[in-house]
């Protein structure tokens, strides 16, 4: 069958499903799930005789977001707590994956580009980090503690002016992405760039395991916090510069909508991040490495499984599903 037959011969059925998607009078989630077959259906159809198509993004779009509202308006037996963190958040991370993958490519590179820079350029560190915190981090060193800056002030104090300063880079990362993406683009290049150089900066001085035992102890989720919501920011520019088959301003909304259940998943990452740095990194240099590296791998893995591997594992699992319906 040609394309273009293919299109009119499923068009109504494709204006009639939208409808009942994005309309205001909610369809039986049962019944949704059932259309829902159909439209995957004829996803798969396209995918394989049209597979440079832009019948594929529309219709892998319309499906992206169906799901979401098949488990959205079905009974659960949670409350709509549990739904947001345990469904809600994974499927629509797992719809996003591709704007997930652009963050973390574009962040390594920024990271990138701040070790060289502090390789080929000795004064770059000072530039990025000013001469008063490099002066003060190699009197730390000369000292035998490297880390020592994150043992100043008390346990609490800390952990909340950490706390909030990081929940405020978060929510700028999001917010800036209003400006097509680019808003956020400058956060990712600021925050890489002075990583990059951080940490290049203790090589330098032969004290990298001591700062990656001190200071990842706390880092795993703040950073990774940090990309994720760098994310989201990329997704609300997204829906403004490219809204697809939508209006401008109905793509804006959903963009927004989503980018904010996004920014909202990590604040207990971010919490987490605060708390430790706080109350633990001011121990790294006295408890022993396996213990250092443990909470190391343990806070990153759960980060990871979260927004990496869970969503799609839900997303399989749910297709399965339907498609025994």
């Amino acid at each position: 069958m040609r394309e273009v037959a293919f299109i009119k011969q499923n068009k109504e059925k494709w204006l009639n499903f939208e409808k009942a998607i994005f309309g205001k009078t909610l369809k039986n989630p049962d019944e949704l799930a059932s259309l829902y077959i159909h439209l995957v259906n004829d996803l798969s159809y396209a995918q394989t005789y049209y597979p440079k198509s832009k019948s594929i993004l529309y219709l892998n779009n319309l499906a992206a977001r169906a799901f979401q509202k098949i488990y959205k308006t079905k009974r659960e037996d949670s409350n709509r707590f549990v739904h947001f963190w345990k469904v809600e958040v994974p499927l629509i991370i797992y719809h996003y994956r591709r704007y997930l993958l652009y963050a973390f490519i574009l962040f390594l590179t920024f990271v990138s580009i701040g070790a060289i820079s502090a390789a080929y350029d000795d004064t770059f560190v000072r530039i990025i980090l000013s001469d008063q915190y490099v002066n003060m981090t190699l009197e730390n060193i000369e000292k035998g503690d490297p880390v020592a800056v994150y043992k100043s002030g008390s346990n609490w104090g800390s952990f909340i002016g950490i706390t909030l300063n990081n929940l405020y880079v978060g929510i700028k990362s999001f917010i800036y992405g209003v400006f097509g993406g680019l808003g956020t683009g400058l956060v990712m290049l600021y925050n890489g760039i002075m990583l990059g150089s951080f940490q290049y900066f203790f090589h330098r001085e032969g004290v990298l395991w001591e700062s990656v035992r001190g200071i990842w102890i706390h880092g795993a989720m703040e950073i990774f916090a940090i990309v994720i919501e760098s994310a989201a920011g990329l997704i609300l520019g997204a829906s403004i510069l490219f809204p697809k088959t939508y209006s401008r301003i109905t793509s804006f909304k959903t963009g927004m909508k989503d980018g904010v259940k996004i920014l909202i998943s990590t604040f207990p990452f971010t919490i987490a991040a605060g708390f430790l740095e706080g109350f633990v990194t001011r121990y790294s240099n006295t408890m022993p490495n396996w213990l250092a590296v443990g909470i190391i791998l343990f806070t990153l893995s759960i980060i990871s499984f979260y927004y990496l591997i869970y969503p799609f594992i839900l997303n399989r699992k749910l297709i399965q599903k339907h498609a025994i319906i």
